[in-house]
């Protein structure tokens, strides 16, 4: 499939899973092609990055269900924070455990899985919608009970994918974009290279295939797909654009260039934009 055509099976009012952890292998080019389509009013679940922070600046988001949005070398993502200081979306926070927690009930198609996080600190204060459980066992331990986050549709981006669906990350982190994968009614997947399947263990380790054909629904072939976010070992994240999008996303006029200059256009015209932008720093 291409980027669009991915996109095109998108609904508004959809829960939307984004793999990728912060900024790192991030579905960028499936989220710039969302910001292209009038899909709006979503339900993200994301381990947050720019991801979320393009489609808040967008008022794409309706509800976001996240442990943390974060550039990584920025600490908080800056358009996640406008729009939480506007009040332009609802958050649901949960912590990491919880997420992860969450995520695995929801692949295992179960009403909710028993985690000790939680207890005895704030989140189920300021998440009032989780509930606690008492073990049904001699040692009737009360537990919090996670409900699944299950998804209609999930984007993910991993190094090297086949045509089937099968999915291969080949840096030091699978993050869960298994867990999304299998999460999800629907699941696509981006990747930096398509290859044949039996290229997918000739060079790696058999625990590098990280997402299955089964729970994948299409597979785009996005070279520096997740651009400025990394996707090791093919490349590093690209720490001077990332900061020049977050001074843009301080000021209204400044993004309003940064927007027309990087994402007015197709992925092609981003590509071409970002190699002229470095040309001109050199």
């Amino acid at each position: 499939m291409t980027p669009d055509e991915v996109v095109g099976c998108l609904e508004s009012g959809m829960t939307l899973g984004i793999g990728g952890w912060g900024a790192r292998r991030k579905p960028m080019a499936l989220v710039r092609a969302l910001l292209r389509s009038p899909v709006t009013d979503l339900t993200v679940v994301s381990c947050g990055g720019p991801d979320v922070g393009l489609l808040a600046a967008a008022g794409r988001v309706r509800t976001l269900v996240a442990p943390f949005v974060t550039l990584d070398s920025i600490p908080l993502e800056p358009h996640f924070r406008s729009a939480r200081e506007r009040g332009a979306l609802d958050l649901v926070e949960l912590d990491e455990a919880m997420f992860l927690q969450g995520l695995t009930a929801a692949a295992q198609r179960l009403p909710f899985l028993p985690i000790r996080a939680g207890l005895g600190s704030d989140v189920l204060r300021v998440n009032p919608r989780l509930r606690t459980v008492r073990s049904p066992y001699d040692d009737g331990e009360e537990l919090v009970a996670v409900p699944p986050l299950r998804l209609d549709a999930a984007l993910v981006h991993l190094n090297r994918a086949d045509r089937l669906g099968n999915g291969q990350y080949l840096g030091p982190d699978p993050y869960v974009d298994d867990l999304f994968c299998e999460a999800a009614d629907a699941a696509y997947v981006s990747c930096e290279r398509i290859v044949d399947t039996v290229d997918l263990t000739r060079n790696a380790a058999p625990q590098t295939l990280l997402v299955s054909r089964h729970a994948v629904a299409g597979v785009t072939e996005t070279p520096h797909g997740a651009h400025f976010t990394s996707c090791a070992p093919d490349y590093g994240r690209d720490e001077p654009f990332q900061r020049e999008y977050a001074t843009a996303a301080a000021d209204p006029s400044a993004w309003a260039a940064f927007h027309d200059r990087f994402l007015s256009g197709d992925e092609k015209d981003y590509r071409s934009a970002v190699t002229a932008w470095h040309e001109e720093r050199r």
